[in-house]
């Protein structure tokens, strides 16, 4: 384990095919005020090879959070929430759902497989700030972060 140097940046991975949507929440967290760099894999396969840094991936930096969409083609953001928390090397890695949807089956099923936290997407950039903020305030100013 090592201690993150403060000049480091803050290292999301965001899952997730909209383009809009990764648009929106990379927009907002610049505006954080803080150092952040955002990655994106479009979808749950890519977002497996990004964490196990194979091939394109194999010089990025591991995530120290990770925004996961749950509709997504090729592998879905259950499969890969399951797959993130059963790999001994990856499931301290702290996974929000951050998705469209709402419905209580999503909800519980996100939390029954060990999701750390649950956001519902908006598209008013407003609100976007607003998660961002929070999830600045929390897992980055709050929080203690493992860092293998």
């Amino acid at each position: 384990m090592h201690l993150k140097n403060s000049t480091e940046p803050n290292v999301i991975l965001m899952i997730d095919d909209n383009p809009t949507d990764v648009l929106l929440i990379k927009e907002a967290f610049a505006l954080c005020g803080e150092n952040y760099e955002v990655y994106v894999a479009e979808d749950g396969a890519y977002a497996l090879e990004f964490l196990s840094q194979q091939d394109q991936y194999c010089h990025v930096p591991h995530p120290d959070i990770i925004l996961l969409d749950l509709n997504m083609p090729r592998k879905s953001g259950l499969e890969v929430l399951k797959e993130l928390k059963d790999d001994p090397d990856l499931k301290s890695i702290p996974v929000i759902i951050y998705t469209s949807s709402k419905t209580k089956a999503d909800v519980r099923s996100a939390y029954l497989s060990h999701a750390n936290g649950y956001i519902k997407k908006s598209i008013d950039f407003d609100d976007c700030i607003k998660i961002a903020n929070s999830i600045n305030d929390y897992w980055f100013s709050t929080s203690t972060l493992y860092e293998p």
